[in-house]
This record gives C-alpha cells, structure tokens and sequence, in this order.
C-alpha cells in the first residue's frame, strides 16, 4: 500500500474532523478492541465484496463466518507465534481485559481471545501501520482458509 494515500486519508480525517493526535498507548485495550473490531469488519466486508455482487444475505453470511469470536480466536491462535513483544503485549491486555459483555454462542476462552485480537488490530491502526496490520490479518484469514478446505 502507498504510504502517501494513506497519510493523505489519515491527514484528510483528522483536518476535517478536526481530531487530536492521539498515540496508540493512550487508550484502554477495550477502547482499541472496539476501534480493531471496526476495523477488522471493514476489511472483511471489503474482501467478501471484492468476490463478487450477490445478495446482502449471502455478503453478510460470508461475512459473518469470518467476524465471529471463534474465528477470530483460531486466526489469533494461529498468528501469534508472529506476533512482535510489543504486539504481544498488546494483544495479551486486550485478551485480559475485564469485559462486562460477551459474544452470544461463543465460548469465553474465544471471546477473550477474540477481545485481544480486534485490540491488536485497534493499536496498529491507530499507529498506522497499515502493512502490518493486514500482513497479520492476511496470515489469519490464510489458516481460516486452510481449515476449511
């Protein structure tokens, strides 16, 4: 990806939003796991798009599939032999993170597994480490393929 599309995106919103500088480290794993979720959902709903124009049913089935704790918790189990100390850190605060919610028909070992993953995301966008952050997701999504073939 082009650093400068995405400096210029990232520019545009914090000048037309008039946003302050805010540095990853500031926000609480349950903030950034929010942000992550968003995140991670925008570049699923990207990708199952990208396969092709059908029905919103079947776009959000897809979709769905790939956005639930448990899918989640496998592409997380599966990338975090990858993972930096840093990232691990990350990704540890946000999987212990005290949550007063969870995932309906999910287990909460996935849950909180799930909570670190969307955290880990939430922190490398907010650092705008774009390459990283879908090198990870990329690596995630290519194991979920695997099991499923």
């Amino acid at each position: 990806m082009e650093k400068s599309v995405t400096w210029q995106f990232d520019t545009l919103l914090k000048e037309t939003f008039q946003l302050p500088e805010g540095k990853p480290g500031e926000y609480s794993p349950l903030v950034l796991a929010y942000l992550g979720d968003a995140i991670y959902d925008l570049i699923i709903r990207t990708l199952v798009v990208g396969d092709g124009n059908r029905q919103v049913k079947k776009l959000h089935k897809a979709t769905s599939a790939l956005v639930q704790a448990s899918a989640q918790s496998r592409m997380m189990e599966a990338i975090e032999e990858l993972l930096t100390e840093e990232e691990e850190g990350v990704y540890r605060r946000g999987r212990n993170a005290k949550s007063f919610s969870t995932a309906k028909n999910q287990s909460l070992k996935d849950y909180h597994r799930a909570t670190g993953f969307e955290a880990l995301l939430g922190w490398l966008y907010l650092k705008q480490d774009w390459e990283r952050l879908l090198e990870l997701v990329k690596a995630g999504l290519d194991h979920e393929k695997g099991q499923n073939e």
